[in-house]
């Protein structure tokens, strides 16, 4: 790909060509696109030589690469990988190659981390978080994720983050002789916009699930979104809460869960949870739990309307839901 300040893209490349096919002389059009006679010959000849696919960028990797490892090097590092079971270090030392090299090969070959492997078998014993089978619901309210992040709360004046650990202020909260307490954030968020909708409530009870899902369900409603399959993890309050259950069933939803153990499953609702971290709850130091709080509906406001979003192309989730 041309870099940003290149002058002889394809547009200008294919420019060179009609030009000089259209009777202009080599020398006017270097000058008119401000590059060298040799560049423009370059371009003329290469399109003789492959027509418009010639015009495309071609790789920088050279066609020999006389210092690149030899094969049974390679096939050496990789055997020895598989009986020893070992780091770059410890194999290098052994096979008298340099630890750099040793780590190259194995990332080439896209060997796996010591820590992923039994030391014994050298099978792999611990599966990726990310999952290859990546998904996507094609219409907005076909699946909302639904999850609570536990916040602890921020003392009046401000706490650690404010004024340091060793601050007199924060002295009195360092072996908890004052409960401080902590704020439950619960969010929902649409699997395909990614619109998501969050209140920062007292607790996680079966009551206070209840009532947030019940008024997330009215506000996707009025975005027009209807939400049809909603996906949890396996809290208590989710696969046995009274007043939960009534709520789905009030609004004719699905219910799925998670599978055990992996909470990637509702990856989207644990990435927008470190993004709720990173972006508002941590991006200050906040004087008060009251002011974090207050702090959340702008953060809301700008992650849906204004805020690019990396799965959706760098636009926001209200685009998604407008187109």
């Amino acid at each position: 790909m041309s870099h940003a300040n290149a002058r002889t893209n394809l547009f200008a490349r294919r420019l060179i060509v009609e030009r000089v096919a259209g009777g202009w002389p080599p020398a006017h059009v270097a000058e008119q696109l401000g590059i060298s006679r040799s560049t423009v010959y370059k371009w003329l000849r290469r399109y003789a030589a492959g027509g418009d696919a010639a015009l495309s960028d071609r790789s920088s990797r050279p066609i020999r690469m006389p210092q690149r490892t030899h094969k049974r090097v390679e096939l050496k590092v990789l055997a020895a990988r598989r009986r020893r079971k070992r780091g770059a270090v410890v194999l290098a030392a052994e096979l008298g190659l340099n630890p750099s090299t040793v780590g190259r090969i194995l990332a080439r070959h896209e060997v796996p981390h010591l820590s992923a492997i039994d030391p014994i078998t050298g099978e792999p014993v611990r599966s990726s978080r990310r999952s290859a089978n990546r998904y996507e619901h094609r219409t907005p309210g076909s699946l909302v994720h639904v999850d609570v992040k536990k916040l602890g709360r921020i003392p009046k004046g401000g706490g650690w983050r404010l004024h340091g650990r060793d601050a007199a202020i924060s002295v009195a909260y360092r072996h908890k002789t004052i409960k401080i307490g902590y704020d439950y954030v619960h969010t929902a968020i649409d699997d395909h916009t990614r619109l998501a909708y969050s209140e920062v409530l007292p607790d996680e009870k079966d009551h206070t699930c209840a009532e947030f899902l019940h008024r997330a369900l009215a506000w996707f409603a009025d975005h027009g979104v209807r939400v049809r399959r909603l996906l949890t993890d396996n809290a208590l309050v989710y696969r046995r809460g009274t007043n939960w259950g009534w709520v789905c069933s009030a609004w004719g939803l699905k219910r799925r869960f998670t599978k055990p153990g992996c909470p990637w499953t509702n990856g989207k609702a644990e990435r927008f949870n470190r993004t709720l971290l990173t972006e508002w709850a941590y991006a200050r130091a906040w004087t008060s739990n009251g002011l974090r709080t207050r702090g959340l509906d702008r953060f809301l406001h700008r992650y849906n309307t204004q805020r690019g979003h990396s799965a959706l192309g760098g636009k926001p989730p209200i685009s998604r839901l407008a187109a």
